[in-house]
């Protein structure tokens, strides 16, 4: 006997980690947000000020539900059925890959400003009181006797930005020269003490597990962190240079049209770059690019010198395809 649609919704979301709730059926319309793993408490605040804004602009009682993962793993699980109206991602490539799928719409970066991306981050460290092993910059990291603990960028779009950040600061260190870079990002990887499948596992090793002596993750994270588990006890360092972070968004316009809901999905993403949730946004330790804002929280952004993935690797394309297919740089250089 098959079982009723809503089970079936129910097992897959329990399996996905998506939230549901029975005041959430009960709803009129249900919006699914697919996002990064680590983006769970943001839009736990963000969700109740949009449903909020939605019934008052519309005089409609909506429910949002969120599925949490990889952001990889999120674009797989899309691509295999869950019906996601919307995605907000760490990466262009796991948004890329339902454009190709013919689930966005191909001209998804020009549908919203900054490339589809209303706040940025950039990679950044986390280490224990007084920082012990004087960690300032990626080049401290190589030291014999450091130990790092991120994701795996096999795995996780955060790991690929911290592995690229590397690599760029070495590219500009060594002036290009790709032996030394190599030789860099050889070290570098072979000091990393546990690879997570992504941040937030990355997380509970370095703090509850007291595995590494850095954790480097997003700026926004490793500033949540501190708050949450104590800011006596750790400190956050931003290195003079590093990678720009997009957090790339789109509509999942297949599903949104099959969910009857097109304008729901639509404004929910537009939400995100108005001036109320950009201050939410960087209360939540995200850089944002509303000038009002910027200027409010500029005190809680160390300057930092950001270069892009185009400008290191060619493009996104080019840097997967080199770094993290099977058999590429980064297998290459962790083989002993």
């Amino acid at each position: 006997m098959a079982l009723p649609i809503f089970f079936r919704r129910s097992l897959i979301a329990i399996a996905l980690g998506v939230s549901v709730s029975g005041s959430a059926m009960a709803q009129e319309r249900e919006l699914l947000n697919s996002s990064y793993d680590i983006a769970r408490e943001l839009f736990a605040a963000v969700n109740p000020e949009f449903q909020a804004w939605w019934q008052e602009e519309h005089g409609e009682e909506i429910a949002i539900n969120q599925s949490h993962g990889g952001s990889s793993a999120q674009a797989r699980a899309i691509l295999q059925g869950l019906r996601a109206d919307v995605v907000t991602f760490n990466q262009v490539t796991d948004v890329q890959v339902l454009a190709d799928a013919g689930l966005v719409a191909e001209d998804w970066q020009e549908a919203f400003e900054n490339n589809a991306s209303p706040y940025y981050s950039t990679t950044a460290f986390l280490v224990r009181k007084d920082n012990p092993k004087g960690i300032e910059s990626w080049d401290d990291l190589v030291k014999e006797d450091v130990k790092m603990v991120f994701p795996n960028p096999k795995t996780s779009g955060n790991g690929r930005y911290t592995y690229l950040a590397a690599w760029g600061f070495a590219d500009n260190e060594f002036d290009g020269d790709e032996e030394q870079i190599q030789d860099f990002m050889r070290t570098f990887l072979r000091n990393v003490a546990v690879f997570d499948t992504g941040g937030r596992g990355a997380t509970t090793s370095f703090i509850e597990r007291g595995i590494g002596d850095v954790l480097i993750s997003f700026e926004s994270e490793v500033n949540n962190i501190r708050s949450e588990y104590g800011s006596d006890d750790y400190e956050v360092i931003v290195p003079p240079m590093s990678i720009l972070a997009e957090f790339p968004v789109a509509v999942v316009g297949t599903n949104a049209e099959r969910n009857g809901n097109s304008d729901l999905a639509q404004s929910y993403l537009e939400y995100l770059y108005s001036e109320d949730a950009q201050r939410l946004l960087a209360g939540f330790s995200y850089r944002v690019h509303n000038e009002a804002v910027v200027e409010e929280f500029a005190d809680q952004f160390p300057e930092t010198e950001l270069f892009q993935v185009e400008d290191v690797f060619g493009s996104w394309d080019e840097a997967m395809e080199a770094h993290f297919e099977g058999g590429a740089l980064l297998d290459q250089l962790q083989r002993r």
